[in-house]
């Protein structure tokens, strides 16, 4: 639903991130028990699946043996004939036989089709489950994750590989069933014609199991590279297409697309290699299984001279050995579907895994009564610990108090309104919101007490109205209304064909910068928090539409403590208290006179800006 545009990580245009060095599968075992903990609630229509699995094959087994004695009659009817010693063949006995044979395969197909009915089932609700899962992680997952994920990388997850274990899982579900059941009835039904030949038969067995071991080895690892590096294919995709006028705008078009060549060219190794050696498997198996036909032939003709098997039998045992060998090189083609459902599971299970934001507050303070004093108390904080930002971040905030933060860009100010939010934890210090620790606040509470107005605007697919009232999802439409109009965001909305019932498209890009800015102030103001953030709240604004928002804020601000981040010094003349940032520190704080006298860097600051604007 975001409308965030950019290239989000550092590190150039590609969101590839080789790793090339994660070919080797993981833990095989561990994943599939996880996954099969998700088939736990099913295991009534998983039992259901094991009756119909065995009634069809049943039934399928049945019918060779049917079919051989309806051959041994012709056969026996034609020796009758030729030797005059009968009556011929018997048409009515064979009309029955064959009558019989076609209401078993038509049960069977019955059992069959409600079988993969109910296994479609199970893995739809399994997929749907996982991504409930990932639906509810996502929301539970620190910033700093994704400061390491492309949003193509997460979305790989809930797409491409959810997709992969719901077709995957029906597949295994209906043909390991079937494929277990009709072995165990096959064997039975050979063993009652011929022990010799059955055999004999199971010669190839062995044979059949190792080519399997050795393709199943082989190709493991080329699956779990395949999904990820479809993961990181499908990251760079999304990150050029949300960046896409500034990949134009830079001339990046030849960068990008050597990046994708380079990781489609990965994911083609990776690809290519898992399938051909999955595709082996058939041609594999139909060839032992072949062998298995000619001993089969050999070792009937053999045993039909000496009477000790009849003709029919015969047909019917070779119809057995290859519905033998056709679970066999199903379990075959399972088992490689099971090494990719394997992979695809190993990423979900590894982001379902990931440390989670983790409320620890026994206690927690009540938000109600915040005055909205703030303390920030020798706050040191790095995004990496090696790498400290905020060294040593002291200062005492009264209720009600206008605080602008200044400085160049890079010195910190951004970071200090997130550590405000508590988006990531400190490496040192503390916050004190009213005199208490801001940790001993649930974070849901914490966040109420803020309303945030950013540069960086955000709005979801949605009408105008909806997203106003995001910031107070109880509002009444007279209550939306009247922040627009406070923002200053009524008047433009009026004009709008649908008014405050126009859709705002998914990109976002149906109305300008500046309006989006306007809605997202107005959210703000319909949230009405003890404690403002204002992130170059109007940098998006033409001059006169700025006046008039700073007349808003000023009303608003009005008996709030507010942080107000800004470039534009002329904009924070009438703050409270000015906090001058640089490399971290508060290096001057004060008012605009004060910080003016005293001819420090806030004054390099204010006259630099001042001289380009009069140039």
């Amino acid at each position: 639903m975001s409308n965030k545009k950019g290239m989000k990580r550092p590190g150039g245009m590609g969101g590839g991130h080789m790793k090339m060095g994660q070919e080797k599968a993981k833990d095989f075992k561990g994943t599939m028990k996880k996954l099969i903990s998700y088939l736990s609630p099913y295991k009534l229509a998983i039992l259901l699946v094991i009756v119909f699995a065995i009634g069809s094959s049943v039934f399928n087994i049945v019918g060779p043996k049917i079919l051989g004695n309806a051959t041994t009659k012709i056969f026996e009817g034609l020796v009758s004939k030729v030797s005059n010693s009968g009556g011929g063949i018997d048409f009515d006995a064979i009309f029955r036989t064959l009558t019989i044979l076609a209401s078993l395969y038509i049960i069977s197909s019955i059992f069959s089709f409600i079988q993969t009915f109910i296994t479609s089932d199970i893995s739809q609700k399994v997929s749907y489950n996982l991504r409930k899962s990932i639906s509810e992680k996502i929301n539970k997952l620190p910033l700093n994750y994704y400061d390491r994920k492309t949003n193509g990388e997460v979305l790989s997850r809930v797409t491409n590989d959810i997709d992969a274990i719901s077709q995957n899982l029906n597949q295994i579900l209906s043909q390991m069933i079937t494929a277990s059941t009709t072995l165990i009835g096959v064997l039975i039904m050979m063993l009652s014609i011929s022990v010799t030949m059955t055999l004999v038969s199971l010669i190839v067995i062995p044979l059949s199991l190792v080519m399997i071991m050795f393709v199943v080895k082989k190709s493991q690892k080329h699956f779990r590279a395949q999904q990820e590096y479809l993961g990181h294919t499908n990251g760079h995709i999304e990150e050029m297409y949300s960046g896409h006028n500034i990949m134009k705008a830079f001339n990046g078009e030849e960068k990008a697309i050597e990046e994708f060549d380079k990781l489609s060219d990965t994911l083609y190794n990776s690809a290519w290699k898992s399938q051909f050696l999955s595709g082996m498997m058939m041609p594999i198996m139909t060839f032992i299984g072949n062998l298995g036909y000619v001993i089969v032939a050999i070792m009937g003709g053999f045993l039909a001279i000496r009477n000790k098997i009849q003709v029919g039998d015969i047909l019917a045992f070779i119809q057995y050995v290859r519905s033998f060998m056709q679970p066999i090189a199903q379990t075959a083609q399972i088992a490689n579907v099971m090494q990719q459902t394997a992979a695809a599971a190993e990423r979900v299970f590894e982001f379902l895994e990931e440390d989670e934001v983790v409320e620890d507050v026994e206690n927690p303070i009540s938000t109600e009564g915040i005055k909205g004093a703030v303390e920030f108390e020798n706050v040191k904080f790095g995004y990496n610990e090696e790498k400290i930002i905020i060294k040593d971040f002291s200062i005492n905030i009264k209720p009600g108090q206008k605080v602008a933060i200044v400085g160049p860009t890079g010195a910190g100010k951004t970071t200090i309104v997130k550590l405000l939010m508590r988006f990531y934890e400190l490496n040192g210090g503390k916050i004190l919101i009213d005199g208490h620790d801001y940790r001993d606040f649930t974070r849901n509470d914490l966040r109420k007490v803020f309303g945030m107005v950013l540069q960086d605007t955000w709005l979801f697919n949605g009408s105008i109205m909806e997203n106003i009232r995001y910031g107070r999802l109880d509002a009444s439409d007279e209550e939306v209304i009247e922040a627009a109009k406070l923002a200053h965001a009524h008047h433009f909305i009026k004009t709008l064909a649908d008014g405050y019932n126009m859709e705002i498209n998914e990109e976002a890009d149906n109305i300008s910068q500046g309006q989006k800015q306007l809605l997202t102030i107005a959210r703000a103001i319909l949230s009405d928090p003890k404690i403002l953030i204002l992130d170059e709240a109007t940098s998006s604004v033409d001059t006169r539409t700025e006046v008039l928002i700073q007349q808003a804020m000023e009303n608003l601000m009005e008996g709030r403590t507010s942080f107000i981040i800004a470039h534009r010094l002329s904009t924070i003349k009438n703050a409270d208290v000015i906090l001058v940032m640089k490399d971290g520190d508060i290096v001057e704080q004060g008012n605009h006179e004060e910080l003016l006298k005293s001819k420090g860097f806030y004054s390099e600051l204010y006259n630099s800006q001042f001289e380009e604007e009069v140039c």
